[in-house]
């Protein structure tokens, strides 16, 4: 695998940061790889623009900075605003379907929608809203494998939570497989 640069966007809240924790995890502990990852968000916490960068390669990374993004994750359309530009045009766009209307993208971007809020919402837990685009983003990339972003999610969500973390990005990773036109769905 070459160097992936991603970045997760969306309001502070919507668990952005705590995303590219588990992104981070996955890839540097359970998968063996190298990892950094950059924050920002701005001086109010909940509501405002936040984002998180992920670099994710085979070998140590000396920058870790993204500079041209692989794959773009956008929870808000404030998000995908701010960062579209960054997106190679090769690259890959996840986005919440509901919240994010993408436009004036290259025609070589694969672009993968989800409505992660709603599920989240029909499990009653509207915070797993991220758990539940991260098990999205597995299935539709390759950034991670789907044991390493499996384990990297129960070690990181509060005790007590993981069952319902658990579920929430199972029905990302299932919704990915649909969408993909997979049949196969997560043992």
């Amino acid at each position: 695998m070459a160097k992936t640069e991603i970045r997760i966007g969306g309001l502070g809240g919507q668990g952005v940061i705590m995303a590219g924790m588990i992104l981070g995890k996955a890839a540097s502990i359970y998968d063996s790889k190298n990892a950094a990852m950059i924050q920002s968000f701005g001086p109010e916490a909940r509501g405002s623009a936040c984002s998180t960068q992920v670099i994710i390669d085979d070998v140590p990374i000396g920058y870790p900075y993204a500079e041209k993004l692989d794959v773009l994750v956008t929870l808000s359309q404030e998000a995908f605003e701010l960062f579209r530009s960054e997106l190679k045009p090769e690259g890959v766009l996840v986005y919440e379907e509901e919240l994010v209307k993408p436009h004036d993208l290259p025609p070589t971007v694969q672009t993968f929608g989800t409505p992660a809020t709603r599920f989240a919402e029909s499990m009653r837990r509207t915070m797993v809203l991220n758990i539940v685009m991260l098990g999205f983003l597995t299935a539709v990339t390759s950034v991670a494998s789907l044991e390493a972003m499996r384990q990297a999610v129960e070690v990181s969500v509060p005790p007590g939570t993981e069952r319902l973390n658990l579920a929430a990005f199972f029905r990302g990773y299932s919704h990915g497989l649909e969408v993909l036109g997979r049949t196969k769905k997560p043992d």
